[in-house]
């Protein structure tokens, strides 16, 4: 969900916050306040084009921030995101995503998760032809999705067969250095004779001689410290003690406690004498550790952090010579293999297909439902499946939208679609049908009601209601039958001072809500418009 968004030094926009809210937000004002602005400021910090013209007269840059709030998804993105883009007259630019300096390109990928916008020029994903059979399989549901992902395993498999049958290690003199590199590798690594644990030993080992003398010190002066003295004044308190013990419980436990200390104590000053004697560490033992430890060190830089990973190292590079010195056996079986699972997969592409078939007509009868309630009635959307020679991760089916929008016309792939009024309502049409389905969180339709009225107004007003219950959906119009089932009004306007003008927005309350929709209805509010705007609204409350 979109919370915020700050737009400075955009066009006639000097420094605009807006607070957006979940479900309708409805945008109206006058012809030229900024509105479209708005739309081209979301379109900029979700990664799009920017002109330097759009920078307002004498600044030398534009700033765009925007906040989103994200629960927990599939992605793990969850709590607040904050996302900027300052773009300068120099054309430098510099795109933060949480404070993190990211690429134009890295913001456009990031974005294309939360906002979708439906306007006269920008690319929407429902134009974009590769990602149609995405929009046929959310429709088509969660059958096809898990005969989907049973392909999509084996399809990861079969690519990684691929990859591997193309791996000949070259002629035959490559191939023999590539042996003989291997086979000196194993050979280094067995000669090592690594154990698990061992560096870990001989580094304590070794710590203990390069601190002997201090060892030797400690220990001695413990060994002092405790002492036959210490000993024997604790056994003189506990035969004094003893004397007194029949006489309080206490005085028993205080016994029983010191002898313990006192057995205690006796083994921990038998325990420190024989480490006293065991600090005699002889230079040949040191020089042997230290060479042993180089062992390591150098064979960690060669093949591993650690031992683990040396031996792991070890093991796949004597796979690998096994592959090679069997290249051609090994590669049948690999051939075999791949076929079997080509079988498996093509069998599964067909059924995907089948499917699809099958969805695919629900789905243009849904689509060409919507369009004739938004008054599209010679509008027709075809859903074609062509099915390839090739496996890709989708299976073998290309999917494509076609549109006719007048009779006579002949058909054409629905990327190629050119007027932005009928646009915006095929995009409205296809969004009600998957609305369901479609896990974009923003939606943001600007010029959809260009060249309607009346019921196809209304039908717009409905869908974009329906559409709001799912998603987030911001929506610039000039029809009171919008504005009027909107869930938040904004007013954008323009004021003039030192003969600068700047735009400026406000969430309306009800009552100014009511006023905004008989301006809309009529240019003017008088008694009549009100009345109009009043029933227009009460509508959306029943």
């Amino acid at each position: 969900m979109l919370t915020n968004l700050h737009i400075k030094n955009i066009g006639i926009i000097e420094d605009l916050n807006i607070e957006f809210n979940q479900g309708l937000n409805v945008l109206t004002g006058e012809t030229g306040a900024g509105k479209t602005l708005i739309i081209d400021s979301l379109q900029i910090i979700s990664g799009g084009r920017f002109s330097k013209e759009m920078i307002r007269k004498g600044e030398n840059y534009s700033f765009v921030e925007l906040c989103l709030y994200e629960p927990e998804n599939e992605n793990a993105i969850e709590g607040n995101i904050i996302v900027s883009r300052e773009i300068n007259s120099n054309g430098k630019n510099m795109c933060k995503i949480n404070g993190r300096m990211v690429t134009v390109n890295e913001l456009k990928e990031f974005m294309h998760q939360f906002i979708e916008i439906h306007g006269q020029n920008d690319n929407q994903d429902l134009l974009d032809n590769k990602l149609h059979i995405c929009y046929l399989d959310g429709f088509a549901g969660k059958e096809l999705e898990i005969k989907k992902e049973e392909y999509q395993k084996l399809y990861q498999v079969y690519l990684e067969i691929k990859k591997d049958l193309k791996n000949n290690f070259g002629d035959e003199k490559e191939k023999q250095r590539k042996l003989d590199l291997l086979q000196y590798q194993v050979t280094e690594i067995n000669e090592a004779n690594l154990k698990e644990g061992e560096e870990e030993k001989l580094e304590e080992k070794r710590s203990k001689i390069l601190n002997a003398e201090k060892i030797a010190e400690n220990l001695k002066q413990a060994e002092n410290d405790i002492g036959e003295s210490a000993i024997d004044n604790i056994s003189a308190a506990i035969r004094a003690l003893e004397k007194i013990e029949t006489l309080d419980e206490n005085y028993a436990k205080a016994s029983c406690d010191l002898k313990n200390i006192y057995y205690e104590l006796q083994e921990i000053f038998r325990d420190i004498s024989s480490y006293a004697q065991e600090v005699d560490f002889d230079e040949d033992e040191r020089t042997q550790i230290e060479e042993r430890l180089d062992v390591i060190h150098t064979l960690k830089r060669k093949y591993g952090n650690n031992i683990t990973e040396i031996l792991e190292y070890k093991k796949e590079m004597k796979q690998e010579i096994e592959k090679i010195e069997n290249l051609e056996e090994y590669h049948q079986k690999q051939r075999e293999k791949l076929a079997n699972i080509e079988k498996q997969m093509e069998i599964l592409a067909k059924e995907l297909h089948q499917m699809r078939t099958e969805k695919a007509e629900k789905l243009s009868k849904a689509i060409n439902q919507e369009l004739e309630e938004l008054e599209m009635k010679n509008a027709k959307i075809t859903v074609k499946i062509e099915l390839t020679n090739e496996f890709s991760r989708m299976g073998k089916d290309k999917v494509t939208f076609y549109i006719t929008t007048n009779i006579g016309e002949e058909e054409n792939e629905l990327s190629k679609m050119a007027s932005g009024g009928e646009m915006s309502r095929t995009m409205l049409a296809i969004k009600k049908v998957l609305a369901d389905t479609d896990k974009m969180p923003i939606l943001v339709f600007d010029e959809i009601d260009t060249g309607i009225s009346g019921k196809a107004a209304n039908s717009v007003a409905k869908k974009l209601k329906t559409i709001a219950k799912n998603h987030q959906v911001m929506c610039i119009s000039h029809l009171p039958n919008i504005a009027a089932i909107a869930d938040f009004n904004y007013f954008i306007s323009k004021n003039t001072r030192n003969e600068r003008t700047k735009t400026q927005i406000k969430l309306l309350e009800e009552k100014e809500v009511i006023e905004e929709i008989a301006r809309i209805s009529s240019g003017e509010v008088n008694e009549v418009t009100l009345k109009y705007a009043t029933e227009l609204r009460n509508k959306k409350a029943s």
